[in-house]
């Protein structure tokens, strides 16, 4: 069985690229770009909480580092670099190799490179810090939303949580194992939106976050809210309901942007690959969303994911 430092050294040191001094010593050494302002996030995923015993370790190595991309995304961030702390039950050599090999594959992909961090033996738990870099006073905050902004989604919602009581649909589990960051979107969304949130626990819980922290409220029609198709086919509109307004881990970007960019905004779904749907938009008063059906009735908000819920 590898020792720790054997570990780090097959499966995770890496030659420093932009890092001034990355894995190897007691601390990494970076410079950031001129003019720019860094953004850091840190995520922590518990085997049984946030994935499946047994989950697929090269799928788990891609997830573990795309919910950290996506939190740049909503930033309107460049990833730059990472920290992986990971705490191992054994030190499983395939298992090591799998992971490393998701995760690298979508850091080569986002230019992210893993500049250190931490391993011991334990309960699965792999906690990832990110470094990003955006143009100083260009991030995207969730206190930017304004009276009058269009509200948009990317991609679809919901698909991710249908896996989880659908695991014979293919494109879901998909959705659930490996999530797809939108890094270029909320790059090309700097100077166009207002406020952006990735949705990682329900489009209302996140959309939430984004009302209290700018003062303001939202109204969103349900039957524009982007989703799988395999919602027709299921025809369950309970569980389409629950999956599209409270299911978790989409990781599609939910923003704010005024009326006047419209044009430059649906420009970029051919350009980037993804789409991009016109949902509801942002309105004065109190910080609350009000939800329609096809018929303009209010309609009952789903909760999201809650990390302390039994």
């Amino acid at each position: 069985m590898p020792t720790e430092f054997e570990i780090i050294r097959k499966y995770f040191d890496r030659p420093a690229g932009s890092a001034r001094l990355g894995v190897g010593d007691d601390a990494a050494l970076l410079v950031p770009r001129a003019g720019m302002e860094l953004a850091a996030s840190t995520d922590l995923l518990l085997e049984g909480r946030h994935f499946a015993r047994g989950a697929d370790p090269r799928r788990l190595g891609h997830k573990s580092l795309a919910v950290n991309l996506s939190d740049m995304a909503a930033m309107g961030a460049t990833p730059r670099w990472a920290m992986l702390a990971i705490a191992l039950p054994e030190a499983n050599e395939g298992w090591l190799a799998a992971f490393a090999e998701g995760w690298f594959a979508l850091a080569a992909r986002h230019r992210t490179e893993l500049i250190g961090g931490d391993t011991t033996r334990g309960p699965l738990a792999i906690c990832i810090t990110i470094l990003g870099e955006v143009p100083a006073g260009q991030a995207l905050l969730r206190s930017g939303a304004r009276p009058g902004d269009d509200l948009w989604v990317s991609g679809e919602l919901g698909g991710a949580a249908l896996a989880l009581s659908h695991p014979e649909i293919d494109a879901a589990v998909r959705r659930l194992d490996a999530p797809e960051p939108r890094v270029a979107l909320g790059e090309r969304l700097r100077g166009v939106a207002n406020s952006a949130i990735d949705v990682s626990d329900g489009f209302v819980q996140d959309l939430g976050h984004v009302l209290a922290r700018s003062g303001c409220g939202a109204r969103v029609e349900y039957s524009k809210l982007p989703r799988s198709a395999a919602f027709e086919q299921l025809r369950d509109p309970a569980l389409e309901r629950r999956c599209v307004l409270g299911g978790g881990d989409d990781y599609e970007l939910v923003f704010s942007a005024p009326s006047a960019e419209r044009s430059r905004i649906e420009a970029l779904v051919p350009a980037l690959g993804v789409a991009l749907t016109r949902v509801g938009a942002i309105v004065a008063g109190e910080s609350r969303l009000d939800l329609l059906d096809a018929a303009g009735r209010p309609m009952v908000l789903e909760r999201g994911f809650d990390h302390f819920a039994t």
